[in-house]
């Protein structure tokens, strides 16, 4: 038995036949979005982060149907942000596997559009959801904070 779910997808139109069990990490790996990986499929390590109305949401633990009519955008979307993003991981040692990359990248990217001067607590609140098995969060945490540094001064 399958459903015809209906939604936007890194703005375009999208129209998908999903299981009434079938959860958005499945059904955008069949699209093609191999971006979205399942990590732990328990929605405890963050890689399979999508944003579904600009927030982050873990993609494994979201039926397909519960996103009729919504927008759902993936790394592919923000590519140039999220390079830039890799790029400041990578300055500080964040980034030693890159498994988590995509997951930080999306939710770094809602950051700086729900926040324009986030304190230390409301980034350590953002990024909670995402595990890096290769590294402590120090390293994460200082990237980010000298991305939205440079996301701040170039507004």
């Amino acid at each position: 038995q399958v459903m015809e779910v209906k939604f936007v997808l890194n703005h375009m139109d999208i129209v998908v036949n999903a299981r009434p069990d079938e959860y958005l990490a499945e059904t955008l790996r069949n699209l093609g979005i191999l971006s979205v990986r399942v990590g732990c499929n328990e929605s405890n390590c963050g890689t399979c982060t999508v944003l579904i109305n600009d927030k982050p949401a873990m993609s494994c633990s979201v039926l397909t149907a519960q996103v009729e009519g919504k927008k759902v955008t993936t790394v592919e979307d923000i590519q140039e942000e999220a390079n830039k993003i890799a790029d400041y991981f990578s300055d500080e040692g964040a980034d030693q596997c890159g498994f988590c990359l995509v997951g930080f990248a999306l939710v770094v990217h809602a950051l700086t559009k729900e926040y324009k001067d986030p304190t230390d607590e409301e980034i350590r609140n953002y990024l909670v959801g995402n595990l890096c098995r290769c590294s402590g969060y120090h390293a994460q945490f200082l990237a980010v904070k000298k991305y939205l540094a440079e996301v701040k001064k170039h507004a």
